[in-house]
């Protein structure tokens, strides 16, 4: 048994009270003031056209030895359906602007072989298209994101590609995808109109974009009861023009702005820093620069709040991740990285940060699925692992759908290392669809445990009962070699003298339901 697994098995054996504590944290949840409902799409995934994340890593064909459901891997389908999925985003990202939907449509054998020139200069052999992407959110029992091509596509592609999808007339374009297999209309939930406008999509400001927008929706004809809803490409990182251009001009046509922001060890693109190996001040500027998104989002929802005061506009994370240097020995245009403990917590983070701005952050997708950063599952030929992100993603899945409540973390203990300070504990709490009330509990300090002592308005609790997700190093992974070195491990607590004290291991994520 390896360091890390015997660290684990320690958890779900001691009784908390066996871990070292600092100073405690109080934690009260107002269990009387419930907010908004935390949209399952908050959890939803990413899945481009981009390295090995859909061929051989998702998508291997009918034929292949691995088994398979229509060419989709049945192993992976079958972990990924453990997390619920809520919605699938395809085909990109920067793909998704170089991409002509007639290419992937129609016997494979005639499919025309293509160039990715974003992701490595690779062939696109087009074998995933619309029907098989429409394959695999029918298996995952998930809606289905479609980004349309803006940046070198046409109004009257993009136009023919929404009625080849919703159409239930006789028209040409709906009898064409009768003829290729599909007789009733795809369920289209959500079309996004280019994808990062300002790089990748174009490079167009927001005014020039925002024009070409209103002229694409303008064009895209659906059945009232099948038409999507629709997206607009926004902005990153502090740049809010794009939400104040876009919110200003295009209000009526626009369910809601795309937002991306990427997690970088050292906020440099050049020289991000690496996977694993990595000492403690790339962990803590790691969480510093995600917990970052905070202010990003709240400066986009502040411009939102005086442009669409009746808040009818959503702000979507549809890409959002760690990014690290790629793998020594891989692809460099393939991003393929190490996912660690420390992706596990920066998703904890994220999570806690989306349900505090439920109101408007209604979706989010996280960059990517497998095999291409901070992936939910790796892939090497006929093997798969379960990285610690997904298993964040599975402890989280009791806040799909459910009712956000006040938290305030009364926190004296905020974790420093040099001129670095950020916060020691954070919180979230809501009720869930199965009517508990869970809370989640992040420790960023990679050293000291935190006692958090749990109040909630009105009620006396008894117990937490729920999982932990740690390890003994920063950097603790899954191998293929030994795929299961950092899983959740049972945890509890007992409330004594009436008081329920939770504590959580250093560099920890707990996620508990609250019994009274």
């Amino acid at each position: 048994m390896s360091i890390i697994q015997r660290s684990i098995a320690a958890i779900s054996l001691v009784t908390v009270s066996a871990w070292p504590a600092f100073a405690a944290v109080s934690v009260t949840i107002d269990a009387g003031k419930p907010g908004p409902v935390i949209n399952k799409n908050v959890y939803g995934q990413f899945a481009e056209h981009l390295g090995t994340g859909i061929y051989e890593g998702m998508y291997v064909g009918a034929g292949s030895n691995i088994p398979n459901t229509k060419g989709w891997r049945n192993d992976v389908v079958g972990a990924l359906k453990q997390l619920h999925v809520p919605l699938v985003r395809w085909p990109g990202g920067c793909f998704a602007d170089e991409y002509h939907w007639k290419d992937g449509i129609g016997p494979r054998s005639r499919r025309p072989v293509k160039v990715n020139t974003n992701w490595g200069g690779v062939e696109e052999s087009n074998a995933v298209g619309t029907h098989e992407f429409f394959d695999l959110v029918d298996l995952l029992g998930a809606d289905a994101y479609v980004n349309g091509n803006l940046g070198s596509g046409t109004v009257q592609e993009m136009a023919d590609w929404v009625e080849y999808m919703t159409s239930d007339s006789k028209s040409s374009l709906a009898n064409l995808r009768r003829k290729n297999g599909r007789e009733k209309p795809f369920k289209v939930a959500y079309f996004a109109i280019g994808n990062e406008a300002w790089g990748c999509g174009g490079n167009m400001t927001p005014e020039h974009y925002t024009n070409l927008y209103k002229n694409y929706e303008t064009m895209l004809k659906a059945p009232k009861e099948s038409r999507p809803l629709i997206i607009a490409s926004g902005g990153n990182d502090y740049d809010t023009k794009w939400t104040d251009v876009i919110s200003k001009n295009a209000r009526a046509q626009t369910s809601a702005i795309s937002f991306h922001y990427y997690t970088i060890p050292t906020g440099k693109w050049e020289g991000k820093g690496a996977a694993t190996g990595f000492a403690e001040p790339h962990w803590i500027s790691t969480l510093a620069n995600t917990l970052k998104i905070d202010s990003m989002i709240k400066n986009n929802i502040a411009v939102l709040d005086k442009n669409d005061p009746e808040k009818k506009i959503g702000l979507y994370v549809d890409e959002w991740g760690t990014w690290y240097d790629v793998e020594t020995g891989t692809t460099p245009g393939f991003l393929f990285q190490q996912n660690t403990l420390r992706d596990a917590v920066v998703a904890a983070l994220n999570f806690n940060i989306f349900h505090q701005h439920a109101d408007r952050v209604h979706m989010t997708n996280i960059a990517q699925m497998v095999n291409v950063l901070q992936a939910m599952i790796l892939t090497e030929k006929d093997k798969m692992l379960l990285t610690p992100t997904y298993h964040a993603f599975h402890m989280y899945v009791p806040f799909q759908d459910a009712t956000s409540l006040p938290v305030t973390v009364a926190d004296d203990t905020a974790y420093t290392l040099g001129e670095t300070t950020i916060v020691g504990i954070s919180a979230s709490a809501a009720r869930a669809r199965d009517g508990k009330l869970y809370l989640s509990l992040v420790n960023t300090n990679p050293g000291k445990p935190a006692e958090v002592v749990v109040n909630v308005t009105g009620k006396q609790l008894a117990a937490a009962t729920g999982r932990v997700l740690t390890a003994t190093a920063m950097d603790a992974h899954n191998t293929f070699q030994n795929p299961q070195a950092i899983k959740p491990a049972p945890f509890s607590a007992r409330a004594s003298g009436g008081k329920l004290t939770v504590t959580v291991p250093a560099k920890a994520v707990v996620v508990v339901a609250l019994e009274g």
